[in-house]
């Protein structure tokens, strides 16, 4: 199969693809070239890895829109590939209009997708060609004329070469612009989020929107679209011993520790159990997730004690529910007294996914970035299928950063941590404490509104003719790298508490204790040395930061919603009747003051977050 060829610059699009909508069969791929099976380029049979390729290139609900363009990822088909990238452009047209009507076409409009499948993670360039070919394609009003998809094939494998790719040609059509505009302070919130490794889901219509929003957010990540993606899609996480050597070689263990696996997996021998294994052994670092319990986060505030007393009862039989037939290891991990001295080194490696020999998960900058976030069963679903839902509740996957549009997705609360309302640029999470740790500091605030103020000040015309660099997409960009950079520099400051309060003292410890976090920690970075500790945003408090803590506690609290109401009726009032007098002023006032007093009794601890909760009650 042409498709398992090695990753290089020649053959970067792997297969186009056509998908379409049967009557009876329901979506299926009708073409692919070259072609993906043994039958031929117009055979439906897909490998087992990519069976839910046609619900990904033909959305639910992709019959409410003429057009849509989809990106999702896909695992490889083997051990030396590694994900691939798909776009999908979806369009429709009336049956009556085709010139040549095929027996199968029995409804009034005919569905379909036209779909690349890449090694190179340039979604926007890849879709603006795409798309132009897809308009073409149906312009033909006869789907058998393939010819055209040929041509691309060929003309996509002459131009992508991902060496000689530039971030502009990368990052085509993910605007942090307009991110930064439309969630404003929260677009931290999202990074730290995201850095805390949770069980994210970004929820909007259309697709096209979806999409485009999730990867603007991760293309604030240094290197992550680019070299952060390729163990995104593997919905097994792999857990063979060959797997275990190779990881061995990123981990340089400060504190050696013994690993017992008290029962044996199906991939090791028999009478292993109990056996003691590499003290090196990868296993450590996700413990975490070994047990995971999809439903411990509550729906309520109210009713956080009293789902702790049910844990062992309803979380459980949650938890039972949606766990798949491979049952899981249990691990204990006891340090040792004497460390001994490991030479990672003298370890043999079967295969690598990296150019850097300290860290086979990703291919690393000097800074030791992208962080690996997305690898050992941490997903990247920029749009998923309602036939992939299994994969929220499925124990070997331990998060997520997913996009759905079906609102089945939404209402199972249960099975995210946050849920991310593209439409009203909202972030909903029920579990209070997870509220408190994101809670944004003093310093971050301003580098927010740093953000957004020159984001603001900058006009469209300025970029339009090349000309601009502060407030623009590159810029923004810039100034996350530079975030996340000095972030990782202050955590080194094991004993300056104040340095690392600027990015809050809470989410410092939660993000330590985190995959990427480790893995990043276990290894030296010497360029990370060189850059100067601290908060970008750092400096004494002022008046100024009262104020900007004020504005943006009455913009995301609840309690300031309602101030700002009050304060609105208020005004209403006052232009309706001319003088500042009456019973519907004096009601008005009263209730301005009322939810005044009670917004500045809790001044110090801001709602930045909503609880979802809040927003059904209303409905």
């Amino acid at each position: 199969m042409e498709s398992g060829g090695k990753d290089g610059v020649k053959g970067a699009v792997l297969h186009i693809v056509v998908v379409g909508f049967h009557h009876k069969r329901g979506c299926q791929v009708e073409f692919s070239y070259p072609p993906i099976s043994d039958e031929g380029h117009d055979s439906n049979l897909l490998p087992d890895q990519w069976k839910y390729l046609p619900f990904l290139a033909l959305p639910d609900g992709a019959h409410n829109y003429q057009d849509d363009t989809v990106y999702f990822l896909l695992p490889p088909l083997r051990e030396d590939m590694k994900c691939v990238y798909g776009v999908s452009c979806y369009r429709q047209i009336e049956a009556k209009m085709l010139k040549v009507r095929q027996a199968d076409v029995t409804r009034e409009t005919v569905q379909k997708s036209v779909c690349v499948l890449s090694k190179v993670p340039v979604f926007g360039l890849i879709a603006a060609k795409l798309q132009l070919i897809t308009h073409a394609y149906f312009e033909e009003k006869d789907f058998s004329q393939i010819s055209i998809l040929k041509e691309l094939y060929d003309q996509m494998n002459a131009s992508l070469r991902f060496p000689t790719l530039e971030g502009s040609q990368l990052y085509l059509g993910l605007s942090a612009r307009d991110l930064i505009l439309h969630f404003k302070h929260k677009v931290l919130v999202l990074f730290k989020l995201i850095l805390l490794e949770k069980k994210v889901l970004f929820y909007v219509s259309p697709v096209n929107r979806l999409v485009g929003t999730l990867m603007t957010v991760l293309s604030l990540f240094p290197g992550m679209i680019e070299r952060g993606l390729p163990d995104s899609s593997h919905y097994h996480p792999k857990t063979s011993q060959s797997e275990s050597v190779d990881i061995i070689k990123s981990v340089d263990l400060t504190e050696n520790t013994e690993v017992f696996i008290t029962e044996p997996t199906a991939n090791q021998s028999e009478g292993s159990s109990g056996a003691k294994v590499t003290p090196s052994s990868p296993d450590w670092l996700d413990s975490e997730w070994e047990n995971l319990d999809p439903s411990v986060l509550e729906e309520d505030e109210e009713e956080e004690e009293k789902g702790k007393q049910e844990e062992g009862g309803g979380g459980r039989r949650a938890q039972t529910e949606c766990l798949v037939s491979e049952s899981n290891v249990p691990i204990t991990v006891q340090p040792k007294a004497t460390p001994p001295q490991t030479d990672s080194h003298t370890h043999s490696a079967t295969h690598t996914h990296a150019t850097h020999p300290h860290t086979p998960l990703l291919e690393e900058d000097q800074c030791g970035l992208p962080p690996a976030i997305f690898t050992k069963g941490y997903l990247c679903l920029p749009y998923m299928a309602l036939q992939q839902h299994h994969l929220l509740c499925d124990v070997r996957v331990r998060g997520f950063v997913a996009g759905a549009t079906n609102i089945l997705f939404r209402q199972q609360r249960h099975l995210s941590d946050a849920i991310i309302d593209v439409e009203e640029a909202a972030i909903h999470i029920a579990d209070p404490e997870l509220r408190r740790v994101l809670s944004l500091t003093t310093a971050d605030l301003r580098f927010c509104d740093f953000l957004l103020k020159s984001v603001c000040d900058q006009s469209e015309d300025v970029f339009l003719d090349g000309t601009g660099w502060e407030g623009g997409d590159e810029w923004i960009r810039a100034q996350f790298a530079l975030y996340i950079h000095t972030l990782l520099a202050s955590t080194l400051q094991q004993d300056n508490e104040k340095l690392l309060a600027d990015y809050g003292s809470a989410f410092i410890s939660a993000w330590r204790i985190t995959h990427n976090y480790r893995v990043w920690s276990s290894t030296h970075h010497p360029a990370i040395t060189e850059i100067t500790p601290g908060h970008p945003f750092q400096g004494q408090y002022s008046v100024a930061d009262v104020k900007l803590r004020f504005s943006h506690s009455v913009q995301n609290s609840e309690r300031g919603r309602r101030l700002g109401s009050a304060v609105m009726s208020t005004s209403r009032s006052v232009v309706q009747t001319g003088r500042a007098v009456g019973q519907s002023v004096g009601g008005a006032l009263n209730s301005a003051k009322s939810v005044m007093s009670s917004w500045f009794s809790t001044l110090s601890q801001p709602a930045l977050i909503s609880n979802p909760q809040s927003t059904t009650t209303k409905q």
